[in-house]
């Protein structure tokens, strides 16, 4: 167990203060976690994000999990998945070009991944759900964020379902006038 109170390293914003062995290890997760966001599209691994934290490959899933709440493959894999809803919503780049473009190796994992997720084939998703340019792109893309792995409840509309009731934009539009 980590003693909380324990000092470990020093602040980069050159306080005299110290962080504590919780922060340290939040900071390490971090720094790993930032990796993947920045390059989601590589061939990124267990071990060598293990490595570039500075811990065995157990210790950093077990942490990773702790901190963030998900394991680091299944962070990646949905990161890869949202990218690739972007790509099949703004671009006209086929599924199979997507699907390499985001770093997957096939086709199939792919497919089942992205279906896993979102519930959709790549091809149903990009049918469904074409570009907004009424909602603020922060919005949009919130409201289209898997959460994880089918995690979201089934029964609510997507934005762009056009079966969605609109009360709530009609109010705010109000409130704009």
């Amino acid at each position: 167990m980590h003693d909380v109170g324990v000092p470990t390293a020093t602040r980069s914003t050159g306080d005299s203060a110290t962080l504590t062995q919780t922060e340290a290890r939040n900071r390490t997760m971090l720094r790993a976690r930032d990796t993947m966001d920045r390059s989601f599209e590589l061939p990124l691994d267990v071990p060598s994000l293990a490595a570039s934290a500075g811990c065995s490959e157990a210790h950093f899933i077990r942490t990773f999990k702790d901190v963030f709440g998900e394991t680091p493959h299944r962070y990646l894999q949905r990161r890869r998945v949202e990218r690739a809803m972007y790509l099949l919503r703004e671009t006209q780049a086929s599924v199979t070009d997507v699907c390499f473009d985001v770093g997957f190796n096939s086709l199939g994992t792919f497919s089942r991944t992205f279906k896993d997720i979102t519930r959709l084939t790549p091809t149903q998703f990009r049918s469904r759900y074409q570009p907004v340019a009424a909602v603020p792109t922060c919005f949009a893309m919130a409201w289209a964020r898997p959460s994880s792995f089918g995690e979201a409840s089934r029964g609510q509309p997507q934005y762009s379902d056009s079966t969605a009731t609109t009360s709530g934009c009609a109010e705010a539009e109000e409130g704009k006038a």
